[in-house]
């Protein structure tokens, strides 16, 4: 019996064909990875009903722990977040002087203050984790980057990818 393909000879693919079947592949993978991406509560948020003039629905606020100044965790969760965009000064024993340390309290009483203030507290995560394992993210409380208010204050640094001095050699803190 025989196929399709008269005397038995595969069809020839042309370049057309590879670039058709190639950029289908490439929709593909894009679309499952975006869709692997988004939060878990995206499609029961899409199908709630819409209040207040048509608004939809928004995720609830997360509840934080304040860890250190750049620190959170998750109460409901356990999740460790770290924030993206800054660096604020060490504590609990991990500090190289005193000035360091007290700097290190301050920035992460503010921090709580800024959360137990809030109406609203949302993660932003990047996608990534650090050498600890906490996941890299931004905190927002009602609408306000946290990194920002901290370093706004004077409490906090941007983070350059890596832990600067904060002690100078005298003890006192470095400008």
């Amino acid at each position: 019996m025989r196929g399709i393909i008269p005397s038995g000879r595969l069809p020839r693919l042309r370049l057309r064909d590879l670039r058709l079947g190639a950029g289908a592949f490439v929709v593909f993978v894009a679309v499952g990875a975006a869709v692997t991406s988004l939060p878990a509560s995206l499609p029961a948020m899409m199908f709630q009903s819409r209040e207040n003039g048509g608004a939809a629905a928004q995720e609830p606020s997360v509840r934080l722990r304040v860890v250190d100044g750049d620190t959170f965790q998750d109460r409901a969760t356990g999740e460790r977040i770290r924030l993206e965009n800054i660096d604020t000064p060490e504590t609990g024993g991990r500090e190289n002087c005193a000035a360091e340390r007290q700097a290190g309290e301050r920035a992460t009483s503010e921090a709580r203050r800024l959360i137990a203030g809030a109406d609203r507290v949302s993660v932003r995560r990047t996608g990534r984790e650090d050498r600890y394992g906490r996941t890299i993210g931004f905190v927002e409380v009602d609408g306000h980057d946290i990194g920002r208010l901290l370093m706004d204050a004077g409490l906090a640094r941007p983070w350059r990818g890596r832990r600067e001095e904060w002690c100078a050699a005298d003890g006192s803190l470095l400008p």
